[in-house]
């Protein structure tokens, strides 16, 4: 933590300023989780430790409840599991993920006191929790998380004080940081880490959080890496700029960040994108010339866009998929005549039209509208954005499953440029980024010499081998930075 520095910003609190140069891709600091659990649905299939999803786990012989990769990773949960076996058992079931949490970090406390961990530049007593700000309903299912803690921690622990039990749980609200799978596709668990909680938020940020599972796969442990985070540099900084990390989606206009910020995070965002509006023109786009829809035409596109979202979600919500299709084929059909190619609505459903044309292996159809969408993102989000990377990667690997090998290498290729950046050359994605960015090198290389013999091969090849289906698409978001109790 040498390369940062803790001091005051101006409106916003505390907050964190180099003390070095860095440059894009390079790491500020890496922190392990002060403590981290897996979400209540996934903990049958997720490590308890690493957090990486796996078809076979092993079972804690004692509580039966936590589950690990192998005797490495059940070795290295045991300081931190070893009284939660415990308190299971007596207990009878596991408590929810918060309640889990919360007992964690109080047994970590108990363990080494609430003063400065090693590496950390603040306690968790000196953390937000934002209490005071918690409406009636927060206030309700505070008091029922401090009451279903109290039954589930044992008599013979440290005992805490009701007000120290609903700090911890508001910082658990607050600054409960969302724990991806090894391929950073899905949420899969919360963790606190003091340091990143210093980091204030900017729309349009110079730094990104990713998280590495790290690697317990090498059979001598002392080059075993473990779980963290990540702060990565997006852009050059100067020694003496303040850090920042997005806390929300850049894809959404001003107006709505801020209104999620003062929600979610009670503050009101007054980065220089929110102040000036920045890029809202482009995300409210519509057609311009001979040809530009009157205001009246506009608004009714836009409510039908929001209409179509909300029965698009239930119905993938019950796996209708042909019928997710049908409903974006209408809509589009609506938007591309009065819509921009930036606007937001038009955005979205270019998204989920994608996703699930490839799910359904209508690769052509869904490689169009992939291809439309990462044009709109190109000239919204920062050019190191990592979700903009994920997306492109995505379009590449949609593109090269229609054939489209000219197409898919060049986005397989930005795709990698960025991710080099956002989540660096050693991590799960990146890695297998670089696999399809080269065997796609060596497929264009063929096409270029003899089309008609690529093509005879590709389709030789894709009749030997079962289909690779897409995955599924899911209904949720990709992975928040934050992670919010419903």
């Amino acid at each position: 933590m040498e390369s940062v520095e803790v001091f005051t910003s101006e409106g916003k609190g505390r907050g964190l300023k180099a003390q070095k140069e860095f440059l894009p891709g390079d790491v500020i600091f890496a922190e392990p989780a002060y403590a981290a659990v897996v979400f209540d649905s996934l903990t049958h299939v997720v490590c308890h430790t690493c957090f990486k999803r796996q078809e076979r786990l092993h079972r804690c012989g004692q509580c039966k409840f936590a589950h690990y990769c192998d005797r490495t990773c059940q070795r290295a949960a045991w300081l931190n599991h070893k009284n939660e076996c415990s308190a299971i058992k007596k207990h009878g079931k596991a408590p929810t993920e918060n309640i889990r949490l919360a007992a964690r970090i109080m047994w970590k406390i108990e363990r080494e006191g609430s003063g400065l961990s090693e590496g950390c530049l603040v306690s968790i007593d000196d953390l937000q929790n934002h209490v005071d700000h918690f409406g009636e309903e927060e206030k309700k299912e505070l008091h029922a998380d401090v009451q279903s803690f109290l039954e589930f921690w044992p008599p013979q622990s440290q005992q805490f004080g009701m007000q120290y039990i609903s700090h911890v749980f508001g910082v658990i609200s607050c600054n409960g940081f969302t724990l991806s799978d090894q391929r950073g596709l899905q949420a899969v668990g919360v963790g606190i880490f003091p340091n990143l909680c210093q980091v204030n938020h900017d729309c349009w940020p110079n730094c990104t959080v990713i998280f590495n599972n790290g690697n317990h796969e090498a059979v001598r442990s002392m080059f075993h890496t473990q779980m963290r985070i990540e702060l990565r540099a997006l852009s050059k900084i100067a020694p003496g700029d303040e850090l920042s990390v997005s806390y929300v989606d850049f894809l959404n206009v001003s107006e709505e960040r801020r209104k999620q910020l003062k929600k979610q995070y009670y503050f009101d965002c007054a980065c220089e994108h929110c102040k000036k509006q920045i890029k809202d023109d482009l995300m409210l786009a519509v057609k311009q010339g001979e040809s530009k829809p009157s205001a009246e035409t506009v608004k009714e596109v836009v409510q039908f866009s929001k209409d179509t979202l909300e029965k698009i979600n239930k119905a993938r919500i019950e796996g209708l998929y042909h019928e997710v299709v049908k409903m974006c084929r209408e809509c589009l059909k609506k938007q591309e005549p009065v819509l921009g190619d930036t606007n937001i609505y038009l955005l979205r459903i270019l998204s989920i039209a994608s996703e699930v044309l490839s799910y359904l292996q209508m690769f052509e159809e869904a490689a169009d509208y992939a291809k439309k969408m990462v044009d709109g993102y190109m000239k919204i989000y920062h050019p190191n954005n990592a979700q903009l990377g994920m997306a492109v990667m995505r379009a590449g690997v949609t593109h090269w499953h229609a054939g489209l090998i000219e197409a898919g290498h060049g986005l397989i290729c930005k795709a990698y440029a960025i991710l080099l950046i956002t989540h660096g050359p050693s991590h799960p994605i990146t890695k297998d980024l670089e696999v399809m960015r080269v065997q796609t090198e060596m497929e264009l290389r063929m096409f270029q010499q003899n089309e008609f013999m690529y093509y005879k091969m590709r389709e030789a090849a894709l009749k030997n081998q079962k289909i690779q289906v897409m995955p599924e698409p899911s209904n949720e978001t990709s992975p928040g930075l934050f992670h919010k109790k419903e």
